[in-house]
């Protein structure tokens, strides 16, 4: 490969990797069973195992493979690092282009289900006025991107990236959409590139209380501040462990299918709109695919690095007022299981040029994966207004 060509890609991963994955799924040390009744200490054993015994019998990573390979994957590189990502290209010649994003534990498997309908919507029952070329990259040290080998790839320098590949693959202008760690890289491309982007979508925003309001907080703010707190207490482990010693919890994570799964279903069944089945919204086949785009690669450590080197300066722009403003037309779609979730007055402080606001009825943090109709809809309803 040469650096700056954007050369083909396939997922093509070898036999004998699936096998030695079903003979580990086999071989799992189970642990003892929780001692409570809810989930209250973690994913449940028979729970656990139900999953992992489909995993090594029943589901079919072939399949998932080729739905992966029947989109157009490239692999460029980028800043000294190879970055992999799905890129549709419309049948509408005038199509706004559109860079997605995702977070962690999700990967591109999240946008499956909405890259049809965002790249040829009159093909999926919509205005071929809406529609966009999708690029969906995997971010470093995820799927099927390059793991960095040094330190600095951090939510900027990553948004960096993306500028540079939107520019790479010939779009002048184009907008930005992105959840968990992709909200604040979409941020980042919008006050970094933005003669270039035409607008930013996130779910959600990420802007701290305002205390101004404090005195007179509407039922929503006081709820999502009583989620916070609920959620630093209670639900933040995985954030404590993954920016202070990435490197100790990826020998787990790389080296037992069952713990890498467990750590990732774990935040699935949190911060989705389940009502506490995650299948509800998920299959067993999704949930294993995104767990498969961490397995197959190995990127348990580097996927959680991504927090050792960013997590604290992002944490303070959801939970302490700050300077930082947000001047290009900004989108903001707040799902209703979503942590944080800003009011509309607070997200003001600091994303100055809002167009569009919509708190909806269902929906969590992985909202193209939950309810992709939804997402799709509400991107659209955005970028209607900035194209």
């Amino acid at each position: 490969m040469t650096s700056g060509v954007v050369t083909p890609f396939r997922i093509e991963i070898p036999d004998a990797d699936l096998l030695d994955l079903r003979e580990r799924l086999v071989r799992t040390r189970w642990p003892e069973r929780e001692t409570v009744e809810d989930r209250s200490q973690g994913v449940p054993l028979a729970y656990m195992r139900e999953l992992c015994g489909y995993w090594a019998a029943g589901y079919d990573w072939r399949a998932t493979e080729a739905r992966l390979n029947a989109l157009p994957q490239f692999r460029t590189e980028i800043d000294g690092l190879w970055i992999h990502a799905i890129h549709v290209r419309s049948p509408h010649t005038d199509a706004l282009p559109l860079v997605i994003t995702h977070g962690w534990p999700g990967s591109i498997v999240e946008f499956l289900k909405v890259i049809g309908p965002l790249a040829d919507p009159a093909a999926h029952g919509g205005d071929a006025a809406d529609a966009f070329h999708v690029v969906c990259p995997s971010l470093p040290g995820y799927g099927f991107s390059d793991k960095p080998s040094g330190r600095g790839w951090d939510v900027e320098r990553i948004a960096d990236a993306w500028i540079r590949l939107m520019a790479r693959l010939g779009y002048e202008r184009y907008g930005a959409q992105g959840s968990d760690w992709g909200t604040s890289i979409s941020t980042c491309i919008g006050q970094r590139d933005p003669d270039h982007v035409a607008g930013i979508h996130l779910t959600p925003p990420l802007a701290a209380p305002d205390p101004a309001t404090f005195d007179e907080l509407t039922d929503a703010e006081a709820a999502a501040l009583a989620e916070l707190e609920y959620r630093r207490e209670w639900e933040d482990g995985y954030t404590a462990e993954q920016s202070t010693r990435p490197q100790t919890l990826g020998y787990g994570l790389v080296d037992s299918p069952a713990g890498l799964c467990a750590w990732i279903v774990e935040k699935l069944w949190s911060w989705t709109d389940c009502d506490g089945h995650l299948e509800n919204v998920l299959t067993h086949d999704e949930i294993l695919d995104n767990v498969m785009l961490y397995w197959l690669p190995g990127t348990g450590a580097s996927a959680a690095r991504l927090y050792w080197e960013s997590i604290r300066q992002v944490r303070k722009r959801f939970t302490e007022p700050t300077s930082d403003r947000v001047v290009v037309p900004t989108g903001c779609s707040i799902f209703p299981k979503e942590v944080p979730r800003p009011s509309r007055r607070w997200a003001s402080t600091r994303y100055t040029d809002i167009r569009y606001w919509n708190e909806l009825d269902k929906g969590g943090h992985f909202a193209a994966f939950e309810q992709p109709e939804l997402f799709v809809d509400e991107v659209r309803s955005f970028f209607r207004l900035v194209r």
